[in-house]
């Protein structure tokens, strides 16, 4: 009798045959973790590029580290996103001025959005949160999981226990209902 992996149990197998420097199995670990791990740096270090370069990184910490991982102690998913959120917040210590320099700051003029634009971006937030309350609470909680949390359509379909196609599904009807509630 064959047992069937979860998605789960896979990365934790990757993972742990990383540690004995399986290339294959890191290929394969990058293959299906990377998207999710992008968007962890991409969403703390807020540049494309920068989290480009820390991905590439945070799997080489991955390679390194895989013998430090456990399993059952935490989710595999959760061990990997930490090393990537760990990774990236290190990155925005690191460009944190020196406070011999924040006289010089002070003569920076402000990057942020103007008062009239933070007042849009406000107002754009409100109504998306508003069209998000009009979809059911499992397809608005999907929509936010793919598009703010950076979940995978498989991962939303585990979580949500609902078949991949049916999670296809119930993004991209969410996402039209969400463009005709936008678009009114």
């Amino acid at each position: 009798m064959s047992m069937i992996q979860t998605p789960s149990q896979d990365i934790a197998d990757l993972i742990s045959r990383c540690a004995l420097r399986d290339r294959a199995a890191f290929r394969l670990l990058y293959e299906r973790t990377s998207a999710k791990l992008f968007g962890v740096t991409l969403r703390i270090l807020k540049d494309r590029s920068e989290a480009e370069e820390a991905l590439q990184e945070v799997f080489v910490k991955i390679w390194q580290r895989a013998d430090r991982y456990v399993a059952g102690t935490t989710s595999p998913i959760s061990w990997l996103v930490a090393v990537a959120r760990n990774h990236s917040l290190d990155i925005l210590r690191a460009r944190r001025p020196t406070a011999d320099a924040i006289d010089v700051a002070l003569e920076i003029p402000d990057a942020g959005p103007s008062p009239e634009r933070a007042t849009q971006n406000n107002q754009e937030r409100a109504q998306i949160e508003t069209c998000l309350g009009t979809l059911e609470p499992d397809r608005a909680a999907a929509v936010r999981g793919a598009y703010l949390d950076g979940y995978s359509y498989e991962e939303l379909a585990e979580r949500h226990t609902v078949p991949l196609n049916t999670m296809r599904t119930w993004l991209r009807r969410s996402l039209l209902k969400l463009k005709d509630c936008l678009s009114s």
